[in-house]
C-alpha cells in the first residue's frame, strides 16, 4: 500500500509545473463588440451634423413665409396703421370636421393653401350676416387679379338651413356647417362682442391672425382692403392662387 502511494505521489509532482514557470504565463482575456473610440466619436458627430443638416433645411423653407411676416409685422413705415387688428398667437385651424349643407364631411383643415376671409353665422342669416356675406364678396372682387389667393368662406354655426334666396351668393364661396365649440375654441370676438360680429381673416397656412373690427360696413370697408392688399403683396414670394395639396371643399 505505502509504495503505491508513493508512485503516485511522485507522479502529480512529475506532472505539475514548476512554481515560476506556472507564474510567468498571464491570463489571456478577449474583449468582443465594443467599437473603437475614434468610430463612436465619428457616429456621433454624423448624427449631429445630420441633425444640423435637417434643421437647415426646414429653415430655408420657412425663410420667405418668415420674412413676410417679419416685414408686414415688424418692419412698418411710420403711421401705419392696421385696421384689423392682429392676433398674437396666431390660432391654427382646428382638427375637426365640418360638413357642406347637403351633408358631406369635410376636414375644416381642407381649406388650407388659400388666404381666407371668414364669416360665422346662423343659418338663417340675420341682415348682419347677410351685409358680411355682400362685405366678403366684394373686398374678394376689389382685390382684382389677385382675388384668386382669397377665398371667402361662411362657418355656419348651428343646425338651420340657409334660406334659399342667399343660394346666388352661396354659389361664389364656401358654406360650411362647424360645430359652434369648435368654433368658439379657435376663434375669438373682441371684449363685448360676439363671435358672429366679425370678419376673420385665416393665412394659407391655415392660422388664423387678423380680426376685423365689428364696426367693419361698407364705409370702412377700403380700410379692411388696405389690410388685404399689405398682407398679400408681403406674401406674394411664397403664396400663390389654388390649393396646391388638395381640391377645394365641395359646397
Amino acid at each position: 500500500m505505502s509504495g503505491f502511494n508513493s508512485s503516485d505521489a511522485s507522479f502529480a509532482r512529475a506532472s505539475s509545473p514548476p512554481p515560476e514557470r506556472a507564474a510567468a504565463e498571464p491570463l489571456g482575456l478577449s474583449v468582443h463588440g465594443l467599437p473603437a473610440a475614434g468610430e463612436a466619436m465619428q457616429a456621433v458627430q454624423r448624427t449631429r451634423s445630420g441633425r444640423w443638416q435637417m434643421i437647415g433645411v426646414l429653415l430655408v423653407c420657412a425663410a420667405p413665409v418668415i420674412a413676410s411676416y417679419f416685414t408686414y409685422y415688424v418692419v412698418r413705415p411710420e403711421g401705419r396703421r392696421n385696421f384689423g387688428e392682429l392676433i398674437q398667437p396666431q390660432r391654427a385651424l382646428p382638427d375637426v370636421q365640418a360638413r357642406t349643407l347637403a351633408g358631406a364631411s369635410v376636414p375644416l383643415a381642407s381649406l388650407k393653401g388659400q388666404w381666407l376671409l371668414v364669416s360665422v353665422a346662423g343659418g338663417q342669416c340675420n341682415a348682419a350676416c347677410e351685409e358680411h356675406l355682400y362685405l366678403q364678396r366684394q373686398l374678394r372682387e376689389s382685390l382684382g387679379r389677385e382675388k384668386d389667393r382669397l377665398d371667402w368662406v361662411w362657418l355656419v354655426n348651428d343646425a338651420a338651413q340657409p334660406p334659399a334666396a342667399l343660394a346666388p351668393a352661396m354659389a361664389q364661396g364656401q358654406v360650411l356647417r362647424v360645430d359652434g365649440q369648435a368654433l368658439a375654441g379657435w376663434l375669438e370676438p373682441a371684449p363685448g362682442q360676439r363671435i358672429e360680429d366679425h370678419l376673420y381673416l385665416v393665412d394659407p397656412m391655415g392660422h388664423w391672425m387678423m380680426r376685423m373690427p365689428a364696426s367693419l360696413d361698407k364705409s370702412t370697408a377700403a380700410k379692411a382692403k388696405r389690410d388685404l392688399d399689405r398682407l398679400l403683396r408681403a406674401a406674394s414670394s411664397w403664396d400663390t392662387a389654388g390649393r396646391p395639396d388638395a381640391a377645394a371643399p365641395t359646397r
